[in-house]
């Protein structure tokens, strides 16, 4: 069994929470618009990052991070970006890959909009954490923690971490 922490669009923002909540996952993920190293330091405290760079990093997060990350765990082809898309209306930039070649779970952020949904036309899972930052138009900070074990995700959390304007 392989725990997981899922994060998105922090934006350099770094709730304190984030501690406890992912206390005891094997590693953390973050899918993009990390904002500053700062952020990737405090998390790499709790466990190892995988992350992807967004649109809001710069050189430092890109020079770090790749746009893409297609990893697998417990059996689970996972792939990881920024800017993806999700069931019914993936982005340009993955769309092909994403129907020649499918992974099992498929994560992006972005949007700032929490999602877990399968596709089921194309069999796999698609997770976006939604934001755990301050910056954006949502109006709750959210995480995704779950396990992956055998080639499947299950024990999928959804943590709120309160407004967009509280600390």
């Amino acid at each position: 069994m392989f725990r997981i922490g899922l994060l998105s669009d922090t934006h350099g923002y770094f709730d304190p929470r984030i501690k406890e909540h992912f206390k005891g996952c094997k590693e953390i993920w973050h899918a993009g618009d990390v904002g500053s190293t700062e952020v990737i330091t405090l998390l790499s405290r709790i466990a190892p990052v995988v992350a992807v760079y967004g649109n809001i990093d710069g050189t430092s997060i890109r020079s770090r991070y790749p746009e893409h990350q297609r990893h697998t765990r417990e059996g689970l082809d996972i792939w990881m970006t920024h800017i993806g898309g999700y069931p019914g209306n993936y982005d340009y930039r993955v769309k092909p890959a994403i129907f020649s070649d499918p992974p099992g779970l498929f994560i992006s952020g972005h949007s700032h909009i929490l999602k877990v949904i399968p596709d089921k036309k194309m069999g796999f899972l698609h997770m976006n954490p939604g934001s755990a930052g301050r910056s954006g138009l949502h109006h709750v900070r959210t995480l995704l923690r779950f396990e992956v074990e055998q080639g499947r995700v299950s024990n999928v959390d959804v943590i709120e971490l309160g407004s967009r304007s509280a600390g």
